[in-house]
């Protein structure tokens, strides 16, 4: 059975009297522990798509489901739990926090998660000596390079073990060494923690870990591109 489906999404942007529709009649599917990647111009909807998935928005109609829950029907507490505790984010520009120091930021979704601190620290090292960071563990994000914020705000996305990621334009602000390796995180992560992910993305070399590529224009997914 798919992980996540989506079936005649729309999603229209009202400011005044004016409107965008950012998804007109978007329809995918992504099984579990597969790993996609969503590619397309500026202003396709690749952001909007992920936001609804992630339980961030709301769509306008259609139906979104997540291991069998369809997002629609949850309430606005339920999609708090949602985003806690079954999805994670990775985002282009690291959403750290940035009084916190790397362990902190790994430890805050267990925090609000309502999880007891043996339990935290316990998880919280496991995930730094996972994203390569033990020993950068108690330094600030401004201290940390954009490789090393990416890689804590990976730890803080695994924190709660979700079993769907959802990530945008991760490797946007690294340089290509350092977006490889991120890169290489994420194929582990799939392959050896069984994660299901979806990745927004314009870097090409996401193919080379992807198990399918489908190609968004306009608000709709219009096909798949091979994997190389």
């Amino acid at each position: 059975m798919p992980n996540v489906t989506t079936k005649d999404v729309i999603k229209v942007y009202r400011a005044g009297k004016s409107e965008v529709i950012a998804l007109r009649g978007l329809d995918m599917a992504v099984s579990d522990r597969e790993l996609v990647a969503v590619r397309g111009p500026s202003g396709c909807g690749k952001t909007t798509l992920l936001n609804l998935l992630g339980g961030i928005d709301r769509p306008t109609a259609g139906r979104i489901e997540v291991n069998g829950s369809n997002l629609v029907d949850l309430s606005d507490a339920e999609l708090v739990r949602y985003r806690l505790q079954k999805v994670g984010f990775i985002f282009q520009f690291f959403n750290l926090v940035p009084t916190l120091t790397a362990e902190e930021n790994v430890e805050l979704p267990m925090r609000l998660a309502g999880k007891g601190p043996s339990a935290r620290s316990k998880r919280t090292k496991e995930l730094l000596e996972l994203v390569g960071m033990t020993k950068r563990a108690v330094h600030r994000p401004d201290e940390l390079s954009g490789g090393e914020q990416q890689r804590i705000a990976i730890g803080v996305a695994l924190a709660n073990d979700p079993s769907l990621l959802l990530a945008d334009e991760p490797t946007g602000e690294l340089d290509t060494k350092t977006g490889q390796e991120v890169l290489d995180l994420f194929q582990r992560m799939n392959q050896e923690f069984g994660k299901t992910i979806v990745v927004v993305t314009h870097d090409a070399r996401v193919s080379q870990i992807a198990h399918r590529i489908l190609e968004i224009r306009d608000g709709k997914i219009l096909g798949e591109a091979a994997a190389t």
